[in-house]
């Protein structure tokens, strides 16, 4: 009876492995994944910050263009004949057309500040005094041009800011011409398009008001609403926590000017992508680990049913039962099972093999003990003395135990004739190879005819070593055999020159040539003596001889 399956302590079941190998499969890629989009996240922000600052400064640069164009626009517009002349009316009919498109304006003011003429109104318009003096008081003073900050025009009813002039008259009387445009014409030179998502800009003049946005045109005009902090004098890159928040911002400064443009971003839009892209990678992560922990357990469930069939049918393979070959769903399981399906036929046969073995064993030994007992009574018989007696016997029995090798050596698939022929000469053939000649086909003789054969043919070599072929110096033995339809005929020819007489008493070698060999064999035994030696032809019907494979009908 097979034992009982033992569960086995400490160690871990086949789903569970799996579930960890998936885990160690996945775990890893997903934690360098993050490790190096985090990586990544930060590579990016540095190129950004970088980007911030050539944008900014791009936008610096466009800026300073911009306000250099309209002070050589208005120096242009200083050298007119008109305003030579003191021909205003000619002078702004002139202005109109060179600034036509440009959303630029000219105002004329004189040395009081009062406005002479405003392309933003017809000439001859009454149109008061000029919006903004304290920057024109200054170009007064210092005879230089001279760069507004962003204010709020009367005329304009927008915010808006100036470039202005001073000039002195042939009269002697200044003037002061004035380039006006609207703040909102600053917006063109921010641009943030090659900036990730988040990314705001703004020009702020020396005051702080925002002169152009990004975002929201309404916001021009206001105080630009990270304070002072963001648009005083200081690093390039630095960040600002305001109302609990945290804005990176990139500040850089026009030299002609004096205004900044700012790029600002709060630091929870720009990281927004990255905790969006870092959650969906953990949850795809999880997913992939549930769904490989269920497949796990599935297959696993699959495979430890396999295995305890196994191993049920292991044990009965231990136990002797018979074991059937199983279709599993690992192919490698399918292969075991039928190699200890295999094992358990083998098993099977080996042991019917072993059964007939021993019957062969104990039929073999008992026609042994009949062997030795009529080898001992033979030569008991024909012995003139006790020592003649020992050494004809002792003799045979070796020849009977060099047979014995053989059919052990060939168990049941036989022995060959030519090995059993060559083993019983052996002992007695002479130094010279030209005087045996041994030739014949492959055949192979059963157990009972190799036995018999072999005592045969040791007695005649003992003959032929007395007084045949190896008995003289010259003598010579030939053994032969062949096959002819159902028969193998052997021929046994001894060549001996000089002859001696033979005895013409029987003795036990002529008794198994004459009587067992026909007898147990049903062979046909002819001898003729030659003049020159002894000739025997022994006829064998094949069927007598040849092995018939009696374990397979034990099976």
């Amino acid at each position: 009876m097979a034992a009982p399956l033992r569960k086995s302590t400490g160690s871990l079941s086949i789903s569970v492995l799996l579930g960890l190998l998936i885990a160690a499969a996945l775990l890893p890629p997903l934690l360098l994944s993050v490790f190096l989009l985090d990586r990544n996240n930060r590579a990016q922000a540095d190129v950004v910050a970088t980007l911030a600052e050539a944008a900014a400064g791009a936008a610096v640069q466009t800026v300073d263009s911009q306000l250099q164009g309209m002070i050589t626009a208005l120096r242009s517009l200083s050298t007119s004949s008109s305003l030579n002349e003191g021909d205003l009316r000619r002078f702004y009919v002139g202005a109109q057309q060179a600034l036509a498109g440009t959303a630029s304006y000219v105002i004329v003011a004189d040395g009081d500040l009062n406005q002479l003429l405003n392309t933003r109104r017809a000439f001859g318009a009454p149109l008061g005094k000029i919006s903004d003096p304290e920057p024109a008081e200054h170009a007064l003073k210092t005879g230089l041009p001279t760069i507004s900050d962003g204010f709020l025009g009367r005329v304009a009813n927008r915010w808006v800011f100036n470039i202005i002039l001073p000039r002195v008259q042939p009269e002697g009387d200044s003037l002061l011409l004035l380039l006006t445009q609207d703040a909102e014409a600053l917006s063109s030179a921010l641009t943030v398009e090659n900036l990730r998502g988040g990314w705001n800009a703004v020009i702020v003049d020396n005051n702080g008001t925002v002169l152009a946005s990004s975002l929201m045109s309404a916001d021009v005009g206001k105080p630009f609403f990270l304070g002072e902090e963001a648009s005083a004098v200081g690093p390039v890159r630095r960040s600002i926590d305001l109302d609990g928040k945290d804005y990176e911002l990139v500040a850089k400064a026009s030299e002609l000017s004096g205004w900044k443009v700012i790029l600002w971003a709060e630091r929870d839009a720009i990281e927004r992508p990255l905790e969006r892209t870092l959650r969906l990678l953990m949850l795809g992560g999880l997913a992939m680990i549930a769904v490989g922990g269920l497949a796990a357990w599935l297959f696993g469930r699959q495979i430890s049913k396999s295995v305890r069939r196994l191993a049920r049918d292991a044990h009965r393979l231990g136990a002797g039962e018979e074991v059937a070959a199983m279709s599993y769903p690992v192919r490698e399981l399918t292969t075991v099972s039928a190699a200890m399906a295999d094992a358990a036929a083998q098993r099977r046969a080996a042991e019917n093999e072993i059964r007939f073995l021993m019957r062969e064993v104990a039929h073999r030994s008992k026609n042994q003990l009949t062997v030795v007992s009529s080898i001992a009574n033979q030569s008991a018989r024909n012995a003139e003395s006790v020592a003649e007696f020992s050494e004809r016997f002792q003799q045979r029995l070796m020849g009977l135990a060099r047979s014995t090798d053989l059919l052990i050596a060939g168990s049941v698939a036989g022995v060959e004739l030519r090995e059993l022929i060559t083993v019983q000469i052996e002992p007695f053939r002479p130094a010279e190879d030209t005087r045996l000649q041994i030739s014949g086909p492959h055949f192979r003789l059963s157990l009972q005819a190799a036995q018999t054969l072999g005592l045969a043919i040791h007695e005649m070599a003992t003959n032929a070593a007395k007084y045949g072929a190896f008995s003289q110096q010259s003598g010579r033995l030939s053994v032969t055999w062949s096959l002819h339809g159902d028969e193998l005929e052997l021929v046994w020819r001894e060549h001996v020159p000089d002859l001696k007489q033979r005895s013409s008493r029987k003795g036990f070698g002529t008794q198994i040539i004459e009587r067992m060999l026909p007898g147990g064999l049903g062979a046909k035994v002819e001898r003729h003596l030659h003049p020159d030696g002894l000739e025997a032809r022994f006829t064998f019907p094949v069927a007598n001889i040849r092995p018939t494979d009696k374990h397979q009908e034990e099976r």
